[in-house]
Order: C-alpha cells, then sequence, then structure tokens
C-alpha cells in the first residue's frame, strides 16, 4: 500500500504470571525462571496490517513433549500448574503476508526441589587373616532438582564436614557430575551408629525450602532378603483365581514389598494385599512373568519371579498327505497316505492326542505308524501314516487334543478317507470375472472350489504387492467367496484365489484369477470457489475433471439453482466454462457444474456474489484513547478495506456495538461518501463509553448488493502498550493530548488551543493564526505570555514514555529514530524554545537535544534531530517567556519515526499541508472521517 499503512508485523514478548526471576539483558537470550505449579502468563505484543496471526509453538524438552497442545493461537500463552517437562524455548511467530514473520523467544526455566533419598551400601572386605573384618559403609543422597542442588550431612545435631571427622568422608565420585553427596564411614565405630541426616537445598530460589530426610543406622542395618510362596511356573486353567505371596526373610529397616509384571502393567482387577498378590478369575491375557521386589534402601533391592502360565488349546485343523514317492495327487489303494493334525497348545508340553477310527481308539502298529512331529518343524502336530492303504481302511478318522491338567475342553477333527476323497480343483464361474462395481457398492469375488474335502481357500493381491481390504496380506475364506463392502477405486486389480493345505490336501496349490474393475464418478476441480464481483462486470467460472472411471463419455451440464444453462459432452478436453458477460441482480447466486459418467456425477461449485470483503481492523493506532473523562472515554476506531474494488462501491458501514457479555447489539449506520481507496485507513469516533467496560464492535460493509463480510474486535479500556516504538505522531488534536503531560515542577502551563476557539482578546503580533496545516480548527500547543507571566519563567511539556525496539545484542549500535517537530517563534519579544531528552532510570539527567531563541517570523518552523536512545525515554519541551507579552511560542505535529531523518533537500512528506486540516477537527458527534494520504500521521 503507498501509505506505508500496511505494515510487516514485529513482535514483542511481555510477561505477567508468577515469575521468580526475569533476566532480560542477558546477550545471548531472555530467561523467565517459574517454580514448578505456578502459572506461567506470557503475552506477545504484535504490530502490523493486516492484523497478523499470532502462533506459540515450543521447541526443545523431550521429543515426546511436543508442547501438548502444540500451538496456542492468541496473544496470550497461560499454563496453570506449570511442571518441569514444560520448560524450555518458547516462541511467538506472527505473520500477516508482508515480508518475513517475526519471531521472538524467551526461555522458560522451571524450578523445583524434589525429597532427597538416602542409600545405603555396604562393603565388607577380608584380609588375610581370617580374624580380621574391614567394614565400610557409603550412604549416598540423591534429589532431583533445577537448579542442581547442594547436600550436607549431619550426625544427630553434628554437622559432619569432611576432615572434621577421621573416620568420616565426604566425597562426590566423578561419575555422579557433583549431584550427589556420598558419606564413607570407614571401619565402623561405636559412636557410628546413629541417626544421620542428609539436607537438600537449592539456596531459597524462587522461596523453595531446604529439604531433608533422615536414616537410622544400626549394628542391625542389613539389605533385604526374600522368598515366595508358590511354584515358578504356575499352570492354571482360565477363570481361576490365583495367589502369590512374597514374605520377608531379612532386612533393616524393615523392607517395602511391590508387585511387578515383566510385560507392562499388573491387571486391572488385581488385589494387592503387602506381599500378597491375588488375581480373581486369571484369563490368557494375565499370563506372564511376576516380579516380588523388597526395597529398604540398603544395599540393592531383593527380587524374586514366577512365571504364569494360563491354559489353551485352539485352532484345530487337518490336511491329507498323498503317498510322496508318486507324482500322482490321489489317494490309491495300495499306496501310503497320511493323515495329520495341529492345535495350538499352552503349555505345549502338557499336549497328548488320541487317534480313532470310526470311533474306536487306534493303536500304532506297523501299517498305522502314529508319530508326533518335531514341535520345532511344526508345533503342536500328530500324524497317522496309514502305510499301505486297503479298502477295509476308508472311514472317519478322529483326533482328539486334549491337555493333561485337564479343565480344558478337547478339540476333536474328524477326517474322512474314501473313494471320493480327492484333491481340490479350482475354477471361476464366467460371469465373474471380468467383475465391474461402483465405488461404495458391496462386492462378492467368487471362487468355486471342487474336491472333497473342500480345503480353506487364501484370497491375496496378485497385481501388487498391497494388503487386502481386510488389512491383511492374505484372507481365509471357507466356501470361496471373498466379500468386500464400501469398495473403493483403490481396489480395482487382480485378485488370486488358491487352495491352502489347511483342512484338504498337502499338494501344490490349486489358484485362480479374478478381476475387478471399480468405477467411480469424476473428480473435479473446484470443488467450491467463492467468486465476488460488482454489477455490470464479467465473470468466468471453469470446471475440470481430475479422474474419473470410465474416463470417457463425460457429459456436463451447467445449472444456476434448478435452471439449466447449457449441457454439453467432452471428447478430448478434460474441462468446461461458463462465462457471465455482465452480472446483474439475477445472474448472483450458487452455479453448479454436473460432469457425469456411468459411475455418477462430480460436481464444481461457484458461489457468484456482490458482497464486500471484510474491513480490517488497524490495531497499531497509537493511543486510540481519547477524551478521557472521569466516568466515560471515548475510542478512535480505525480500520481499511479489504478488495474495495472488488465489488460494487462501499455505501455504508453499518457499526454494531454491544458491552462485552451482553446479547444485543446497537447499530448505526455510517455512510460514505465517494470511493475508498485500497489502504485508506478510515476512522470513527466511539464515545460515551463506559469505563472500564470492554466493547465488542462489529463492522459490515454495505453495497448495492446488500450486506458484505462482518469483522468484530474487541476494544478494551486500557493505557496505551507501545508494543515498541515503531512511529508515534501527534497533532495534539485529540482530549488526551497524545499523553503529554505538564511537568509539576515548573512556572506555568502549555495550553492546547486552535484559532477557531481562541479567546477574542488575544494579544495581536504575536503567535500563530492557524496550526501546522493550516487549518483554522486544528490544535497546537503553545505558551500565554500575557500577564502575571515573568521574564524567565518556564513551561515544561513531558511527553508519554516510549519503549525502544529491543537492542540486537550482536550489533554495536542502538536503534536510530527521526524526532521532528513544528514550531511558531513570532513576536519582539519571543523568549527560548528548548527540548530536553530523559533515559529510563535517569530521571534527574537532561540531555538537551535543541534550542533556539528569539523572532523566527509569522510561519512555521520544521526542526528535526536524530536519536539513538539506548533505552525507553521521554522528550521536554520547554518554553521561556521572554521580556514581554508578545511572545507566544507554539508547537505542532510532533513525531518520532524509526530509522535517521532524510536529508533536509529531500522532500519531506510533508507535501499536501493544505489538505488534511480539513478533516483534522474531530466533532464530539460521531462522524465518519475518510483520512486523506496523510491524515494517518496525524
Amino acid at each position: 500500500l503507498s501509505l506505508g499503512l500496511a505494515a510487516p508485523p514485529t513482535v514483542r514478548i511481555v510477561h505477567s504470571g508468577l515469575a521468580c526471576n526475569i533476566e532480560e539483558e542477558r546477550y545471548s537470550e531472555r530467561v523467565y525462571t517459574i517454580r514448578e505449579g505456578e502459572t506461567l502468563e506470557l503475552t506477545c505484543l504484535v504490530t502490523g496490517h493486516p492484523r497478523p496471526q499470532i502462533r506459540w509453538t515450543k521447541t526443545a524438552g523431550s521429543a515426546s513433549d511436543r508442547f501438548q497442545d502444540s500451538s496456542v493461537f492468541n496473544e496470550t500463552l497461560r499454563i496453570s500448574n506449570i511442571q518441569r517437562h514444560q520448560g524450555g524455548r518458547y516462541y511467538c511467530k506472527a505473520e500477516n503476508g508482508l515480508g518475513s514473520p517475526a519471531i521472538k523467544s524467551i526461555r522458560v526455566d522451571v524450578y523445583y526441589l524434589d525429597d532427597p533419598i538416602v542409600t545405603v551400601h555396604q562393603s565388607i572386605g577380608e584380609a588375610k587373616e581370617q580374624f580380621y573384618y574391614e567394614r565400610t559403609v557409603f550412604l549416598r543422597c540423591v534429589a532431583n532438582s533445577n537448579p542442581p542442588v547442594r547436600y550436607s550431612w549431619r550426625r544427630g545435631q553434628e554437622v559432619l564436614l569432611q576432615g572434621s571427622d577421621k573416620g568420616v568422608e565426604i566425597y562426590e565420585p566423578f561419575f555422579t557430575q557433583g549431584e550427589t553427596k556420598i558419606l564413607k564411614l570407614k571401619n565402623l565405630r561405636p559412636q557410628d551408629y546413629a541417626n544421620y541426616s542428609c539436607i537438600a537445598s537449592v539456596r531459597n530460589v524462587c522461596s523453595i525450602p531446604d529439604k531433608m530426610v533422615s536414616f537410622r543406622l544400626s549394628n542391625k542395618t542389613a539389605s533385604p532378603s526374600i522368598k515366595l510362596l508358590v511354584d515358578d511356573p504356575i499352570v492354571v486353567n482360565p477363570g481361576e483365581a490365583i495367589t502369590l505371596v512374597c514374605v520377608t526373610t531379612g532386612g533393616e529397616p524393615a523392607p517395602s514389598l511391590t508387585w511387578v509384571r515383566s510385560a507392562g502393567v499388573l491387571p486391572e482387577k488385581t488385589v494387592l494385599n503387602g506381599g500378597t498378590l491375588t488375581i480373581p478369575a486369571i484369563t490368557a491375557e494375565d499370563a506372564g512373568t511376576y516380579s516380588c521386589i523388597a526395597n529398604n534402601n540398603v544395599g540393592n533391592p531383593a527380587k524374586k519371579s514366577t512365571n504364569i502360565i494360563v491354559r489353551a488349546l485352539k485352532k484345530g485343523r487337518f490336511w491329507i498327505t498323498p503317498d510322496p514317492y508318486h507324482k500322482d495327487d490321489n489317494i490309491q489303494i495300495g499306496r501310503e497316505v497320511k493323515i495329520s493334525c495341529q492345535v495350538e497348545a499352552i503349555p505345549s508340553e502338557e499336549l497328548t492326542f488320541s487317534w480313532f477310527k470310526n470311533g474306536r481308539p487306534l493303536r500304532s502298529s506297523e501299517r498305522m505308524v502314529i508319530t508326533q512331529t518335531d514341535p520345532d518343524v511344526s508345533p503342536g502336530t500328530t500324524n497317522l501314516d496309514i502305510i499301505d492303504l486297503k479298502f477295509t481302511d476308508f472311514g472317519t478318522y478322529t483326533c482328539v487334543a486334549s491337555l493333561k491338567g485337564g479343565g480344558i475342553s478337547d478339540i476333536s477333527i474328524d477326517v474322512n478317507i474314501s473313494s471320493s476323497t480327492v484333491p481340490p480343483n479350482l475354477t471361476v464361474p464366467q460371469e465373474k470375472s471380468p467383475l465391474v462395481t461402483r465405488e461404495g457398492d458391496t462386492i462378492e469375488l467368487q471362487c468355486q472350489v471342487t474336491g472333497k474335502p473342500k480345503p480353506i481357500i487364501l484370497w491375496s493381491r496378485a497385481d501388487k504387492e498391497v494388503a487386502m481390504p481386510d488389512g491383511a496380506m492374505q484372507t481365509e475364506s471357507y466356501d470361496g467367496i471373498l466379500r468386500i463392502v464400501n469398495v473403493s477405486r483403490e481396489m480395482t486389480g487382480t485378485y488370486r484365489c488358491q487352495t491352502s493345505q489347511y483342512n484338504g490336501f498337502n499338494v501344490k496349490p490349486r489358484e485362480a484369477l479374478v478381476q475387478l474393475i471399480v468405477q467411480y464418478p469424476p473428480a473435479v476441480e473446484p470443488t467450491f470457489l467463492e467468486i465476488r464481483q460488482g454489477q455490470g462486470r464479467s465473470i468466468t467460472m471453469s470446471c475440470r475433471v481430475l479422474r474419473a472411471y470410465p474416463t470417457r463419455v463425460l457429459t456436463y451440464e451447467w445449472r444456476l439453482g434448478s435452471k439449466l444453462l447449457r449441457t454439453g459432452q467432452f471428447d478430448v478436453q478434460d474441462s468446461t466454462e461458463y462465462t457471465v458477460s455482465s452480472l446483474s441482480r439475477d445472474s448472483y447466486g450458487i452455479y453448479n457444474c454436473n460432469i457425469i459418467n456411468e459411475a455418477g456425477a462430480g460436481r464444481c461449485s461457484f458461489l457468484v456474489t456482490g458482497k464486500a470483503y471484510a474491513p480490517e481492523f488497524y490495531y497499531d493506532t497509537y493511543n486510540p484513547l481519547w477524551q478521557n473523562r472521569p466516568r466515560v472515554y471515548s475510542y478512535s476506531l480505525q480500520w481499511t478495506q479489504m478488495n474495495p474494488d472488488a465489488v460494487d462501491r462501499i455505501l455504508a458501514y453499518r457499526l454494531g456495538i454491544r458491552q462485552a457479555g451482553q446479547q444485543r447489539w446497537w447499530e448505526q449506520e455510517i455512510t460514505v461518501n465517494g470511493h475508498i481507496q485500497k489502504g485508506e485507513l478510515i476512522t470513527y469516533n466511539l464515545t460515551e463509553l463506559i469505563k472500564p467496560e470492554a466493547y465488542e464492535v462489529r463492522l459490515t460493509p454495505i453495497t448495492r448488493f446488500g450486506e458484505g463480510d462482518s469483522t468484530i474486535r474487541v476494544i478494551k479500556y486500557s493505557a496505551p502498550v507501545n508494543p515498541h516504538l515503531r512511529e508515534f505522531h501527534c497533532g495534539f488534536e485529540d482530549g488526551n493530548i497524545c499523553l503529554f503531560t505538564q511537568d509539576d515542577t515548573d512556572n506555568f502551563d502549555w495550553t492546547k488551543q486552535s484559532t477557531a476557539t481562541r479567546d477574542t482578546k488575544y494579544t495581536p503580533n504575536t503567535g500563530p493564526n492557524a496550526d501546522r496545516t493550516g487549518s483554522k480548527e486544528g490544535f497546537y500547543m503553545y505558551i500565554e505570555t500575557s500577564r502575571p507571566r515573568l521574564e524567565g519563567e518556564k513551561a515544561r511539556l513531558v511527553s508519554p514514555v516510549f519503549s525502544v525496539a529491543p537492542k540486537n545484542p550482536y550489533g554495536a549500535t542502538n536503534t536510530a529514530y527521526c524526532f521532528s517537530f513544528y514550531y511558531h517563534m513570532y513576536g519582539q519579544h519571543i523568549g527560548s524554545l528548548n527540548v530536553y531528552l530523559r533515559l529510563k532510570g535517569q530521571t534527574a539527567i537532561e540531555n538537551p537535544l535543541w534550542s533556539s531563541s528569539g523572532n523566527k517570523g509569522q510561519h512555521w518552523n520544521q526542526a528535526r534531530v536524530n536519536i539513538n536512545p539506548p533505552t525507553s525515554f521521554q522528550l521536554i519541551f520547554e518554553g521561556i517567556r521572554g521580556p514581554g507579552i508578545e511572545g507566544d511560542i507554539a508547537i505542532d505535529d510532533v513525531s518520532i519515526v524509526e530509522g535517521e531523518c532524510m536529508k533536509s533537500d529531500q522532500p519531506a512528506n510533508n507535501l499536501r499541508s493544505g489538505a488534511v486540516g480539513t478533516l483534522a477537527h474531530i466533532r464530539l458527534i460521531p462522524v465518519i472521517i475518510l483520512m486523506s494520504v496523510l491524515s494517518h500521521q496525524r
């Protein structure tokens, strides 16, 4: 935008909340220290137009803690009850599409101190002579903390220090990196049996108190020992209750007992009572290794484990293997045939099989050989080998699997051997391949299997290595049918059905292929597009096919609402267009383009509207509060219009306002005269707002089409925040004179006035006859030097505090600002005008910036000064009365802009001096002021 109103984002992080320390001026970074459990509050102050999007993100911390809410999209980041893992660096990022995003960061350091734990370690070394023992005890103290903890030891009330007792050594072993203190008691003496205390301290940072733990060392102190009063392993049936008992057999002080499970957590239904663990009604999922651990912080914890096995018998299958010495897959009299049965059994060693023929038990014999397959080759498998098949061997063979421990139902498998027992064959019915279906339908792929017994059929993809619709690489079917629900286009392709050995013959698999073709309606773009355009202008809509099956024979139709506009057919092209050459009220609405094939239609929708775009509120108005009266305030609401030329001219804005939290909007219309330019700043003053209430403001543009898009913002009663100084402009027009204040230490005050409102008894031959822009209504500040003023008396006007952009830690220079103002010194008795700079923290020192004395003629002059303040600052205008009454001095249009002043031969951007004054006067009745090019600088 030519106005320089559109601005890339800037950002600064400020903090409230419960910090215990903020280090601002560390060159490397800002650090915010907070105690665990307190509330963290960080606010991102932004400038930029359009209003930047703000996003808080976090890095560091562990990869698992990706800042659980991942991102926070508003200005304030608030974490109540902050935990240690939430420390790290927090970034605030602001972007509005102009320039690069602005990013600032702050490191949050969470301080905490956990309870310390003392552990005791004993080493008993035997010397050469059997009668001499050296007994040494190590006491080790550990506490998690941030910042690192310091430890101190006491024996009873006595503080132990390195060297204070020959029998005691205190050291930090290298490998603990100073985080633990170890107390070594050499050759235990009677006085070493005592009460020891370890005190952990973080030196009261964030007012975290020290923490203490005690341990009583006696001649009975010993590490724990335990035993389990259960078998290992324990084999049980599902549904049984099981109790594991763990008892302490030694240890002083008395150890605590806990149960753990090697694979994850204890089952939810577990009942714990001291060392006893009970699982009522056990299931297969509860199986595994359970361990009892005893700990009393002396020596190493003791651990004993047992394995729980839950009996199970499932998944019975069989297969028939013809004589391996012949190429023939059929069963023949006089040849060998083998029947195999398989089950899954837990525990496998309890599995037993028995065989029956026609219900009568079979024993292994020379002609009927019963064997068990090696479990490593094929677990849980038994075989019946009929060596020389006779006609009398035809019949039903049954294998029964059972577990020795009982309590589990047997599995019984029947296998028929007869002249009709034949290997399988697979065919696909002629009309079943290729199969054509529509996306979303349910389809059945069919393979006909003949043979006896009928084996399980395995379905898989034949054309590519991808999973089947159920997610597995192979899908089992007992009847040869593969049923697919809700078919999708990815399922197009070739499917293989093949016989498995299970419940059939153990021979080379038979195969067949089925082809599936999935038709789907055209996929089109755009599926939805909004087009905004004013009346009398033209628009063209285009709808394109991305994918479709079948791809040819596509027809299209354009409709407006239900009215058919045009139809046609695609030959080679893949898109269709429709143009409205001149939009009228009737041609607004929803246009649909349907592109149709056998499987259905794809639809492009176009919403054609004359709706105006939303206005964009301007949030960077310097000091929008004005007319700050005791109970009410006024607010200078500013905005620009997004894409004002896209649709018909904006005739008015509908302004809605309501107190925050209320339901009802108060509405009024603001008329707009003339055309709004892109980027033009519009100002409207809201008056009679009640302190300290916040208000919601809704703004809706209105064209001849009707209402456009609304924008809502909240305005708050608050002191102005200066996110950091980018630019400041003051023409002394508003009620609070841009927060300038009168100095209490001077002799008299500066006065705000305009030529139109000045006293009729004003002194002639001195002072301005218009404000700097030439307007009689515009305001300026001046010193009135008539009686009772005396020569040498001072009037001092003090600016608000300006905070400067944070310093670049690597750059040597501070940010430069151009400070400029206009002054009027006309009259024979003019005294002096001085300007001073006062820095934060140095209120007693005022640095002279500029000075001028004497009559300068009946016109306004501009002064410009480059300033490089290292920190927040104020400016002071000091007017000094000369020898007589014709000595009025005036100032106007004070500005501070980031960057150095331009050379004076360059044209300053104050060209349209006459154009602005007419707009500058803010009347108290609400009016709209369409600011011209310069007005945002006022």
